[in-house]
């Protein structure tokens, strides 16, 4: 179940890239043939960006429109202009009356919850360092972190990447090391961390660590060729730096 739950994901999420236009299209007739031919499919279902442009919402039982079809539950598409006493005044000049408002957007991204990080007394710009296989940082030593995918179940990668760290740490232990250290490279290149167009991500992308173009510093997105990385290719890449004392 889990195999073809990851196959899934990794399929569609491919699908949607290679094929955007026509995935939109099966997405939006699902809907339409769901929740029936007098439905406003074009107004609430069909949002100014490709499917995975964005996260992607998923319905697995149907439960949501079920009960949009039932009168239990409905979905308003607009743009908020302000809070009022009764609710929420829309840019369209429509009221939604509302005694309890739950907001969903604003979200500010704080990786690491903001803590300071310092090497050697200095200062360390996390937005001028690149991600080393989604779990350090370059120049950042004995520094890990998890980064779930975009695409799929977020604790996927969390768990390859808490795999990773545990061989790099037994290593480590074998050898005598007590630093790694990931090392820049001048062709790895330079782009966004996250490939996406939601609000959160495009406010936050000055403030975020930097992939690579090329592997061991892209951020691939990619479970399969993230096991195969993770899991079975050899600790000393010659990217990691490795040292026994901080003299060394």
């Amino acid at each position: 179940m889990r195999w073809k739950n990851v196959f899934l994901a990794w399929f569609f999420f491919m699908l949607a890239r290679k094929r955007p236009e026509r995935t939109k299209r099966a997405i939006i007739e699902r809907i339409r043939e769901t929740l029936g031919p007098g439905y406003d499919v074009e107004t609430n279902f069909t949002p100014r960006y490709n499917p995975w442009d964005q996260r992607l919402c998923v319905v697995p039982d149907g439960d949501l429109f079920e009960a949009m079809k039932a009168n239990r539950a409905s979905v308003v598409t607009g743009e908020i202009k302000t809070f009022i006493e009764a609710g929420i005044s829309l840019a369209s000049g429509d009221t939604l009356p509302a005694d309890l408002v739950i907001t969903a957007t604003g979200l500010v991204v704080k990786l690491l919850g903001s803590v300071g990080l310092e090497v050697d007394g200095k200062p360390v710009n996390l937005a001028r360092t690149l991600s080393y296989k989604g779990v350090m940082f370059s120049g950042l030593p004995n520094l890990f972190y998890a980064f779930g995918y975009t695409n799929a179940s977020w604790t996927l990668k969390c768990d390859l990447g808490a795999d990773y760290v545990c061989r790099l740490i037994s290593h480590m232990d074998r050898q005598g090391y007590r630093i790694c250290v990931p090392r820049r490279e001048e062709a790895a290149g330079e782009a966004p961390m996250v490939d996406f167009t939601s609000s959160y991500i495009a406010r936050a992308l000055a403030e975020l660590p930097k992939q690579g173009r090329t592997p061991p510093w892209k951020l691939r997105q990619n479970y399969f060729l993230d096991m195969a990385d993770l899991r079975l290719r050899r600790i000393e890449d010659g990217v990691l730096e490795f040292s026994v004392t901080s003299d060394s």
